[in-house]
């Protein structure tokens, strides 16, 4: 693809002004490890969730979409909108919780919550996990996803291109922290939407405008219906029955997987730490479902039914996106793609190499290392660790490209998720679980999985074989997780007493811990709203994508009726998310008469 000069300058830009806010938060992210890692525990929600939202729009995100649509219409994007449930269950149940908590990192909850070695270990573990395989291989993924981008867009060598923003993205992030992070994720997730926004503009231009593309759709597959439809038709061999309805009652509380954590965790619970109050915290993560879910999709679905019509027998139909940035778009317009491609890019690697370095220096460093050390040495740590994760990302790009597929690894990922999902959730509202529920249920999925696909029981490409084995994984989990549980010994009375007078989750499955730390009977974080609220958000959340969708094709009575229903739903929460009422009221003090309770057995 050709640029011109306007192209270029605009990318230039793009670059000078992500560079400059790296350099304005260098002072304020060498403070504190808090500031680095957390910006001070002051971040407002808008930014936040913001943050959020562009963390999860990676380079290679849109050509994903439109290969799932370009494959299956739109409907096959519940291959990952089915996940709305467990987002909003973070939102209502546990932001509160995690803001609370008032850890650096979602795996430090494990010494918090639990006690002694088991604890440690479990600490220590996942922390290793979380840094090197998980993080390093959605490194991996992004950097080859953008290789691809260049060799198509840029008459450059491509590595050479990805070297120079990989570069650039480092430098910021290991002097700035977070601050310069969410900062930058800011202002590259207003530019890459801009961009993907400007495309499918002119890709429903090149087609003749919307009624000549719903005109044509039918073309490739086979009916109008069929390639706009919401919902995946009964005989979808792509998505048969029982996985949709295993996707939707089953596959979001049980599996655990990078991003959407059942609970929360990873890069989120890293927003919700950083947010300057628990209200923000829950709003951050209420603004993250809703765009990520409802509002950022359809730019790329518009734009991967006209690569149907325009580009119909492509091999790799996620290439059809980067086609459409070279053939449709004109000059100013491709320069602004081209940094919207590198901003969604750098704000997803900006956000894995600090997250990444957490761990190493929380998890490991201060744990198990030096615990006492200073303060403006454990920011040089920081720093040092945020190069650590920067040269690895780099061997694995390397190795993966080798390799030429990241399948097998991203097996072994998700086979340490599969029925993992209830521990991550109960963990928060009962007692009894303590760090061997979580050690044994990691290890259970491992084993399980190994089990029923190495004995060739269950196929895990194929739809319906991987629905029957997460179904068989997650029984075969939760079984194990719940013996071990009642057969090893709980954690500490003195442990327990102090994470609920920290965190205050309440509800029934502490009631007997609250009454030992001299609290009366208490309803779980938001109480009754809390439930009331995760059926809105979910209710807002799929009539909000539906409507904007039926609105966009036409359809302006199901429109206004999904509009409608979203509309009331955001109401509810709205009201109940008032600050003097609702799951913000106050916390009951402890009783001071309430002499000590009988440790809990």
């Amino acid at each position: 693809m050709n640029l011109a000069l306007w192209d270029w300058l605009i990318v230039l830009g793009y670059f000078v002004v992500s560079a400059g806010i790296g350099l304005a938060f260098a002072k304020r992210a060498g403070k504190n490890v808090s500031e680095f890692f957390l910006s001070g525990r002051n971040v407002p929600w808008w930014l936040a969730g913001t943050s959020m939202v562009a963390t999860t729009f990676a380079a290679d995100t849109p050509l994903a979409v439109t290969g799932m649509v370009y494959s299956n219409g739109v409907a096959g994007n519940w291959l990952w909108w089915s996940l709305v449930m467990s987002g909003i269950l973070t939102v209502f149940f546990y932001a509160h919780l995690w803001r609370r908590a008032e850890v650096l990192t979602d795996v430090e909850f494990a010494e918090l919550r639990y006690s002694g070695p088991p604890a440690a270990f479990l600490r220590g573990f996942r922390a290793l996990y979380m840094a090197l395989p998980i993080n390093l291989i959605i490194t991996g993924w992004v950097n080859l996803a953008m290789v691809t981008i260049l060799e198509v867009t840029l008459g450059v060598n491509p590595w050479v291109a990805l070297a120079g923003m990989f570069v650039i993205t480092f430098a910021y992030s290991t002097l700035s922290g977070l601050w310069g992070v969410l900062v930058t994720d800011f202002v590259q997730f207003g530019i890459a939407m801009g961009g993907s926004i400007a495309l499918a503009v002119f890709a429903v231009q090149a087609v003749g405008g919307m009624d000549e593309l719903l005109a044509r759709l039918p073309e490739h597959f086979g009916s109008t219906e069929a390639a706009i439809a919401i919902l995946p038709s009964s005989d979808a061999a792509w998505m048969p029955v029982t996985a949709f309805l295993a996707y939707l009652t089953v596959q979001w509380w049980a599996t655990s997987y990078p991003g959407a954590e059942p609970g929360g965790g990873g890069y989120i619970a890293q927003r919700i730490f950083s947010a300057r109050t628990e209200r923000d915290g829950v709003l951050a993560t209420l603004i993250f479902n809703v765009a990520h879910y409802a509002l950022r999709p359809w730019p790329w679905i518009i734009t991967a039914l006209c690569v149907t019509v325009l580009y119909p027998n492509l091999e790799n139909p996620g290439s059809g996106y980067v086609r459409a940035v070279v053939d449709l778009l004109p000059t100013g317009f491709k320069g602004l793609m081209i940094a919207a491609f590198a901003a969604a890019y750098m704000s997803t690697i900006a956000t894995q190499l600090n997250w990444g370095a957490s761990y190493f220096v929380n998890d490991l460093y201060l744990r198990f290392l030096n615990p006492n050390a200073p303060e403006k040495k454990v920011v040089l740590v920081s720093r040092l660790a945020t190069v650590l994760t920067f040269l690895l990302s780099s061997v694995t790009t390397y190795v993966l490209y080798r390799a030429g597929s990241i399948e097998a690894a991203w097996r072994i990922i998700i086979a340490f998720g599969a029925g993992t999902g209830l521990v991550y959730i109960l963990r928060w509202y009962w007692w009894r679980i303590n760090a061997w529920s979580e050690i044994s249920a990691m290890a259970a999925a491992l084993v399980g999985f190994g089990l029923l696909t190495g004995f060739g029981i269950f196929n895990p490409v194929d739809p319906l074989s991987s629905t029957y084995l997460m179904l068989v994984n997650t029984l075969f989990t939760t079984v194990v997780w719940v013996a071990v549980t009642f057969l090893t010994s709980p954690t500490p009375h003195e442990t327990l007493v102090a994470f609920y007078r920290r965190v205050r989750p309440g509800g029934p499955g502490w009631r007997r811990v609250a009454h030992a730390a001299g609290f009366p009977d208490e309803p779980i974080a938001g109480g009754a709203l809390a439930w009331t609220n995760w059926i809105a958000g979910v209710v807002s959340v799929y009539c909000s994508l539906f409507g904007i969708g039926r609105l966009i094709f036409g359809d302006y009575l199901q429109a206004v009726v999904f509009l409608v229903v979203a509309a009331l739903s955001f109401a509810w929460i709205a009201r109940s998310l008032g600050k003097e009422r609702g799951v913000f009221a106050p916390l009951a003090e402890p009783q001071p008469t309430s002499p000590a309770a009988a440790p809990v057995s």
